[in-house]
């Protein structure tokens, strides 16, 4: 397994490189970047959903705060995977597009499990109102999950596991949601 995650790896990040996602990845995967993106969907929601855009952001934030603790305190100190670009005898086949590799440890990707879990709150919570339009929110995730194994940061295995266990509390959250507060006037 270890061996195919290794091969994967040196495909996305090298074998499959170009100029363009040389450019964009890195820019992809910053923080600073999809930021404003994340601010515009909430003040969006609150004006629009009043008390219950409250109970929604709430909800989001409590799914984002889930996933980042399990991701780190289960997931990657249980497992304690060094990153590929941190992995001394793996090290020398990594092209990192980042002006550092990251500290702490590789599985799994919490920037992966984070964003599949607010693609899956935002589809589960807005489906009735974006109708088809919200499974961009997927793969917005999936771009943020490839650009970490492209840059040099993650395996795929620990994006892949990362994206379910995004998905599983995502949905989870979500479904709550619904079921105590959800947008009636959207209901079919």
């Amino acid at each position: 397994m270890v061996e195919l995650d290794q091969w994967l790896f040196v495909k996305i990040n090298s074998e499959w490189a170009n100029p363009f996602f040389d450019a964009v990845m890195p820019f992809l995967r910053n923080g600073t970047n999809w930021a404003p993106l994340y601010l515009f969907m909430l003040v969006l929601v609150l004006l629009n959903f009043k008390t219950r855009g409250i109970w929604w952001v709430v909800f989001f934030i409590s799914t984002i705060a889930l996933i980042d603790l399990t991701g780190n305190y289960v997931f990657k100190h249980g497992f304690e995977r060094l990153r590929p670009c941190n992995d001394p005898n793996f090290s020398s086949q990594v092209r990192l597009l980042l002006d550092h590799c990251g500290v702490g440890y590789s599985f799994t990707s919490n920037h992966a499990a984070n964003h599949f879990g607010m693609a899956a709150f935002f589809i589960v919570t807005f489906r009735h109102v974006f109708k088809n339009w919200v499974w961009i929110a997927l793969f917005w995730a999936a771009a943020i999950g490839y650009a970490q194994i492209y840059v040099g940061v993650h395996y795929p295995f620990d994006v892949l596991c990362g994206a379910l266990l995004g998905l599983a509390f995502g949905i989870t959250t979500g479904t709550f949601f619904n079921k105590r507060f959800g947008f009636a006037i959207f209901d079919n």
